[in-house]
């Protein structure tokens, strides 16, 4: 059976050491306006395991700024983080092998047009350390 890794936990803490002038979170409240940036990391429907001890969970990970600029710049710092900085890295409790990217950060349409959301989504192979 595969151990499975809280990927929304584990990735919120990390992003939260590497980007500390952002909020970092996996839900949305009432706030967030006077909490920009905020990083919304959320573990989507889908991915799959070894049976083993390998997973791979899908991560949608929107990013929400005061201007457009400011939304595709922080966007663009997460988007490398994933690809270049967590690939082949390690926590107390997570090994995180190799990282992809499904769907390239985009504008994504947000109802509160005083700010700007743009979103990407990835796979990040992990597994437990052991």
């Amino acid at each position: 059976m595969t151990a499975l890794v809280d990927i929304e936990l584990e990735l919120i803490s990390r992003a939260t050491a590497r980007f500390p002038d952002a909020v970092v979170r996996d839900e949305l409240d009432n706030r967030l306006l006077n909490e920009l940036p905020t990083i919304q990391i959320e573990q989507i429907p889908g991915g799959g395991d070894d049976g083993l001890l390998l997973s791979r969970p899908i991560v949608d990970i929107n990013v929400y700024a005061a201007t457009r600029p400011d939304a595709i710049t922080l966007a663009r710092e997460v988007h490398d983080w994933v690809t270049r900085e967590l690939r082949g890295s390690t926590s107390d409790s997570t090994v995180i092998g190799r990282t992809g990217c499904l769907s390239l950060p985009a504008i994504r349409p947000y109802e509160n047009t005083s700010l700007r959301r743009v979103g990407g989504t990835y796979e990040i192979f992990c597994h437990p350390v052991s």
